[in-house]
């Protein structure tokens, strides 16, 4: 049965926001639409697919339309689908995901085709090969299902040409990691569940590992996460890395970490701001402010390792940020930004375990100035 009409995810999760659809799902659904057309005639609207934890959802064709004589050579079926991302601040929410589908010849199986506003491949690291449309193993595998039961119901061979595009994809597709990851000219059709979990940040976590991946293919030795652009252009002016060693780790460190720790490269540098850091230095792994604190008695403590009096300890207890604190105390000569430096480095070894990375930190304030750094280190074997 199906769950939902409309491409809309319906029900709400535990934490009250909508579900929605993934641009793998709804390639799916517009690539059953589609071919199901192509062999009947008609275009099934709402289409229901099945994902692969055994979710039912339908979708609504927001656009369809038949092309050449009936199963002659040429013959293809466009149907299209409205991304509904759910509660999720996903960049694609709204994008139209269209699946044009063509005989393909006897034999052949299954080929996929990047059209306008998906991207193609050109850097190795990734789980697809240079040159091979940006349409990730899973969506591949649900659109290969999805052939294979159309043509068991209506008499075909499953030998088909599918074209993926997504309108706009090419511009929607500067605000993601694409460019940096080597996947140009759109956006990637992704999903592994085939459902957006709002404010999960999953395809945020998923393209910080294709990032390491790439890095790691092209051989770099030393790799920054960051956790915005001021911080990815310290980084670069400190050691002059190219683009596909800096991870945009955002609020992510923890991802950063333990991919890395199966995944090593011999350097990482953390940059970030202070206040975000210091939350890493006191042990947290998810840096977003709605799930962790800048913890002021945490600096304050630090402070007075670092020599600090009463009346400083006092007042970074008090301070109304974490710059206010680091502050304060570099004017008194207390070294607070290489102190929650050498604690963030520690959290990081600690996620690191034995892995052979050596990490150092750098702390800036808001306007890019380095207010705290320590050296490289690395667990003792």
């Amino acid at each position: 049965m199906s769950e939902a009409t409309g491409g809309r995810a319906g029900q709400l999760s535990s934490s009250g926001l909508r579900p929605g659809w993934t641009t793998g799902a709804c390639a799916t659904a517009a690539t059953t639409a589609a071919y199901t057309a192509l062999l009947t005639g008609e275009f099934p609207d709402p289409v229901t697919i099945t994902l692969p934890k055994g979710r039912q959802p339908a979708f609504a064709l927001a656009g369809e339309a038949l092309a050449g004589e009936e199963l002659a050579a040429g013959r293809s079926a466009m149907a299209a689908v409205v991304k509904d991302a759910g509660d999720d601040p996903d960049v694609t929410h709204g994008a139209v995901v269209r699946a044009t589908v063509r005989l393909g010849a006897p034999g052949a199986g299954v080929v996929f085709r990047a059209g306008p506003g998906v991207g193609t491949v050109t850097k190795p690291g990734l789980p697809l090969a240079v040159g091979e449309p940006a349409i990730n193993p899973v969506p591949r595998q649900l659109m290969r299902e999805a052939v294979a039961k159309v043509a068991a119901a209506h008499g075909g061979s499953g030998d088909v040409e599918i074209e993926i595009s997504i309108d706009n994809g090419a511009e929607i597709a500067r605000s993601t990691w694409n460019p940096r990851l080597g996947i140009l000219g759109g956006l990637s059709v992704l999903g592994t569940t085939g459902v957006v979990v709002p404010y999960s940040c999953s395809a945020w976590i998923d393209s910080i590992r294709r990032g390491i991946d790439v890095a790691r293919a092209a051989g770099r030795t030393h790799v920054a996460g960051c956790t915005g652009s001021t911080s990815e252009r310290v980084a670069t002016a400190e050691y002059g890395l190219p683009e596909d060693a800096l991870l945009d780790m955002g609020d992510f460190a923890g991802a950063v970490l333990k991919y890395l720790r199966r995944h090593p490269v011999p350097r990482l540098t953390i940059a970030g701001g202070f206040a975000k850091l210091s939350k890493l230095a006191a042990g947290h792994l998810d840096l977003h402010s709605a799930r962790s604190q800048v913890d002021k008695g945490y600096l304050a403590d630090l402070a007075r390792t670092g020599g600090a009096g009463p009346e400083l300890v006092a007042a970074v207890a008090a301070a109304n940020t974490g710059l206010e604190a680091v502050q304060r105390c570099a004017a008194a000569g207390v070294p607070l930004g290489t102190l929650v430096a050498e604690a963030a480095r520690a959290t990081a070894l600690g996620v690191l375990r034995e892995a052979p990375i050596a990490v150092d930190v750098i702390c800036i304030d808001r306007a890019g100035t380095i207010v705290g750094r320590c050296e490289p280190a690395a667990n003792r074997p």
